[in-house]
């Protein structure tokens, strides 16, 4: 049992960091309510969240590397409870900001990278592969816990004491920190290179906030943009210049002595599958964990609590999937299971599309959520294992940060993408239906097209049906306005997820090079990962099984 008594820490942990971004998802109603603000704010402070945490995941990784994985994993835990703490207490979006997205995301930024560490160099083989379905499992528990205990304390008390509680739960972490073993540093300790640093935060944060703002910006046609060039909407051009600062940080790390990541690594194989999957994986669900929240909410009006409810079979189903990782590798490969979570995925996604109607059918919607839940948690219980795996120790605490770099930027491109896509759908089809209808004047839709240039927000359409009893327009001309608007919204969810449906297609090609062969059928050698003769990862640690 003693040699369990790190898991218990390390698990408690990845437990936190997943659930107040579950609790955020259902609490949006109410956090706009709460801070006299739009849907599209709420996005931006979760997108901001996982922003943070992807931009600074692998320069937590190297903190690691720096002042020994568990110091840098308390520092990030007491980085982490100040910001619960601020949110907790928090009187505007600002301070929501600050506190969650940029102080609790930083605190997440040192955590997570030492966490995976910390897991693969405690244990080994077999004790290794559970090790990861337990995490895999704890966060899909936090995912489970966060919509119903997020959204029974948002509808009956208050989400603040979420996140107050969450800062006891880093103290008593913190106080049993001594069951995990001291990680020292390294006698020679490496350089941070403050150069990459700022080209990796730079780059990544360009990226994600352009496509955030392309529902308002536009894609190229300008709607509201702070600024134009040449006419045309500043996004396309605001993510080539975030992809040209990506590409500036790999020349400048090719002549670093100590770089802030060795793009070497992307040669290994199973290493690159398992980080863009993990991407994939986080652009669904957070995606989709996004725009189903909206629909309950704000189409069917339904509270936070019963929006928890609803999402709890998907929770449910992931913990246990991700819990059977270890089992099923004894008969099947990595590679193999994954394709399957896959294939659940995308039958999902289609079950998913069929209940997005002005009607909640609970069975079928339920039905769907646990067949979805299924899907990620199959993915959960090998990613992890899998990308830790692919390397040696001393490259583990690197691969920690690439590891959830990869999940929290596909964990904000999702939530900024999916929503851009919802609200851009949204606008199409309004301005079809409106088009269409002939109850609707000339007037009234020169009007409601001037709207849709300047950015159109997703919101109840009981509330769209008060602002315009308040205006000129005839009564039974804005009922016909109110009912294109419905059905516009729900067109518009419905292209999100068919757009999360074709994401999980385009994942398949990326799973031909997972390992192929599962501990029932033999160990996977370090050349068939692909690891180059005397690469990173060309060490005897690389020929233990696979689980």
């Amino acid at each position: 049992m003693n040699r369990w008594k790190a898991l218990v820490i390390l698990g408690m942990a990845q437990f936190l960091m997943v659930l107040d971004a579950s609790v955020m998802n259902v609490s949006i109603s109410q956090l706009v309510i709460d801070f006299d603000t739009e849907v599209t704010a709420i996005q931006a402070v979760i997108t901001l969240y996982t922003l943070v945490m992807a931009a600074f995941m692998i320069t937590g990784g190297k903190l690691g590397d720096m002042f020994g994985r568990r110091r840098v994993f308390a520092g990030g835990l007491v980085v982490y409870g100040v910001g619960s703490a601020l949110t907790a207490v928090a009187p505007t979006l600002g301070v929501l900001a600050l506190g969650w997205s940029v102080i609790e995301g930083f605190g997440a930024a040192l955590v997570l990278p030492a966490l995976a560490a910390l897991v693969a160099s405690t244990y080994q083989g077999r004790d290794r592969a559970v090790s990861y379905g337990v995490i895999g499992g704890l966060a899909g528990a936090g995912i489970a816990v966060g919509p119903l205990l997020g959204g029974w304390v948002t509808t009956y008390l208050t989400w603040r004491l979420v996140f107050a509680g969450e800062a006891v739960l880093v103290v008593v972490i913190l106080l049993l920190i001594r069951w995990i073993a001291p990680q020292p540093a390294p006698a020679t300790r490496p350089r941070l290179d403050l150069g990459g640093v700022l080209l990796s935060v730079a780059g990544l944060a360009l990226v994600v906030l352009a496509v955030l703002q392309s529902s308002s910006w536009g894609w190229l046609h300008p709607r509201n943009p702070p600024f134009t060039v040449f006419g045309f909407s500043p996004t396309v051009f605001v993510i080539a210049l975030g992809l040209v600062l990506l590409h500036l940080l790999r020349l400048w790390e090719e002549h670093r002595a100590d770089p802030l990541v060795r793009f070497s690594l992307f040669r290994i194989p199973s290493l690159r599958s398992g980080l863009l999957m993990l991407f994939s994986q986080n652009v669904i669900l957070l995606g989709l964990f996004f725009a189903i929240p909206l629909y309950l909410q704000v189409v069917l009006g339904l509270n936070a609590f019963e929006t928890g409810l609803r999402l709890l079979p998907v929770s449910v189903t992931m913990l246990v999937a991700a819990l059977s990782g270890p089992a099923l590798n004894r008969f099947v490969s990595p590679r193999t299971v994954v394709r399957t979570g896959l294939l659940v995925l995308f039958a999902a996604t289609l079950w998913l599309l069929g209940t997005i109607e002005p009607e909640l059918d609970d069975l079928s919607f339920a039905l769907a959520m646990a067949l979805l839940g299924l899907g990620m948690g199959l993915l959960a219980s090998q990613l992890g294992n899998v990308v830790q795996s692919s390397v040696g120790e001393s490259e583990r605490s690197e691969v920690g940060g690439l590891q959830y770099t990869a999940q929290n930027l596909g964990s904000s491109l999702g939530t900024a993408l999916i929503g851009a896509i919802v609200i851009s759908a949204l606008a199409a089809a309004f301005t079809a239906a409106m088009a269409k209808d002939p109850a609707v004047s000339e007037t009234v839709r020169q009007q409601a097209g001037t709207r849709i240039e300047s950015g159109l927000n997703f919101v109840p359409a009981d509330q769209a049906a008060a602002a315009l009893a308040k205006t000129s327009i005839p009564p039974e001309e804005a009922d016909a306005v109110v009912s294109a608007y419905r059905t516009a919204q729900l067109d518009g969810l419905k292209v999100a997820v068919l757009a999360a449906a074709g994401i999980t297609l385009a994942g398949f090609p990326f799973t031909r090079r997972l390992p192929a062969t599962g501990s029932g059928h033999g160990r996977v050698p370090a050349r068939t990962r692909g690891t180059p003769p005397g690469g990173p990862g060309d060490s005897t640690e690389q020929h233990e099984e696979l689980p």
